[in-house]
């Protein structure tokens, strides 16, 4: 990220009216049309961002919104599923749905990392907050497979991944020195919403039907994101980097790629104990009733991880933090399936969510470090848009390793061993970006 003083890229332009053809030769020439005093200007916001204030914290909670919770809360959708409305299915089938929907919460990134660094800004955002607003009353309709897996999976994930990247990327406008708890806040957000919509589910769906409960999901997905949509906003002026939507420039730095392929593998496991926790509990002899519960709990433990991990994050670094507990989730990955009473699978549940919270809220964290303040936008949208080929196939193989195996035992070993696979890069990444074994990264 660019800090105060650090000078910012030349690659940027600001500002500039389309050249006439045949006005400007290369690039060179394009920097010296570039108005000097907009060049400052840039670099004085760049460099001086408020940490703090009115405005910056009503983005930061904007950011938040619990509307992103809706997503964390498949776990309960996938039990649901298999025991009601898809029983004819498979359970790999059926975590498809799950999967594209959180492959599509990253996917956009690309895109919408362009966009927001060109200031396009304010109306896709408001656009995909309406497309999931009615794609979640679309669910309360659907009946047969190909329907959830189009309004759930696809269309929810990819509303939801439009929202979801500029939101990240808008908290190094508005945040340097406290950026880890601005992020640990952002990702926080996620967290009461995965709370409470398996709380507000479980106690509705006997009372007004599957049908009713997710239509109060949605009207509660419509509050919160229209508060979004009006507080939420950028603090610096739109800029447009040298190489396009794909910075392949980018790459040239190891730590960068063999950061992007660390994503990969993370995401290949990281969800699997999340989405099959409430169905292992109904396996080993667990109340349906009280089954719902556990994502609840995963994801409340997950907001207090998210919250301790801004706070270390500004004092020790963000990878500092993100090894140790993003290991602790990998051992819990393995643990899980060894769980064979309530009280045992509700301590893996808190401890669980608590190490990956850490990890899903600090993980933008390092790209933004890696580049300038400018391009940040691309450079996350990039990151999260690679990573999501791990979300695509990570759960649907963990349901086909318990499809084969009839049960959890195997999953848990795949998935906890690409979580550790995951944490070696990050320790290997932390050696590239810092170039020492000791000190803050």
């Amino acid at each position: 990220m660019l800090e105060k003083g650090v000078p910012f890229s030349q690659d940027i332009e600001l500002g500039l009216p389309p050249p006439e053809p045949n006005t400007i030769r290369d690039d060179l020439t394009l920097h010296e049309k570039t108005s000097q005093d907009t060049t400052d200007k840039y670099a004085k916001y760049a460099g001086e961002a408020p940490d703090g204030g009115l405005k910056a914290w009503s983005v930061i909670a904007a950011s938040s919104s619990l509307s992103f919770g809706y997503v964390n809360t498949w776990g309960i959708f996938q039990d649901y599923y298999e025991r009601v409305l898809l029983h004819d299915k498979s359970p790999s089938t059926i975590a498809w749905i799950g999967s594209v929907q959180y492959t599509f919460i990253f996917v956009p990134g690309l895109v919408t990392g362009r966009l927001f660094d060109l200031g396009h800004f304010k109306i896709p955002y408001f656009i995909a907050s309406c497309g999931l607003v009615a794609c979640t009353f679309l669910t309360a309709e659907c009946k047969q497979y190909w329907q959830f897996f189009l309004a759930q999976g696809l269309f929810t994930g990819l509303f939801s991944g439009i929202i979801f990247s500029p939101a990240i990327s808008l908290v190094s406008h508005w945040f340097s020195k406290k950026k880890g708890v601005a992020l640990g806040i952002t990702a926080a957000g996620s967290s009461l919403g995965g709370t409470l919509f398996p709380i507000v589910g479980q106690n509705l769906i006997p009372l007004v039907g599957f049908k009713w409960t997710v239509r109060v999901f949605g009207f509660m997905t419509l509050v919160t994101l229209g508060i979004t949509n009006l507080a939420i906003d950028r603090r610096l002026p739109p800029v447009n980097v040298k190489g396009g939507m794909f910075n392949l420039s980018a790459f040239r730095n190891p730590a960068y790629t063999l950061y992007c392929i660390s994503g990969i593998t993370c995401f290949l496991g990281i969800y699997t104990a999340l989405t099959y926790l409430p169905v292992s509990a109904t396996a080993v002899g667990v109340s349906t009733k009280f089954s719902f519960y556990f994502v609840a709990i995963a994801n409340a433990a997950s907001g207090f991880g998210r919250l301790s991990a801004g706070l270390l994050a500004d004092r020790i670094g963000p990878l500092n933090v993100m090894i140790p507990f993003t290991g602790l989730a990998g051992i819990l990955t393995f643990a899980w399936p060894y769980a064979s009473g309530q009280g045992a699978l509700i301590g893996v549940s808190v401890i669980y969510g608590f190490a990956s919270g850490t990890y899903v809220s600090l993980i933008a964290a390092p790209p933004m470090a890696m580049g300038d303040v400018g391009d940040v936008g691309r450079r996350v949208g990039m990151f999260f848009t690679i990573a999501a080929l791990g979300t695509l196939v990570g759960t649907p193989i963990s349901g086909a390793i318990n499809a084969q195996t009839g049960g959890f035992k195997d999953p848990g070993f795949y998935a906890g061993g690409t979580v550790m696979l995951s944490v070696f890069l990050l320790l290997v990444v932390r050696y590239l970006q810092l170039g020492r074994l000791y000190g803050r990264c």
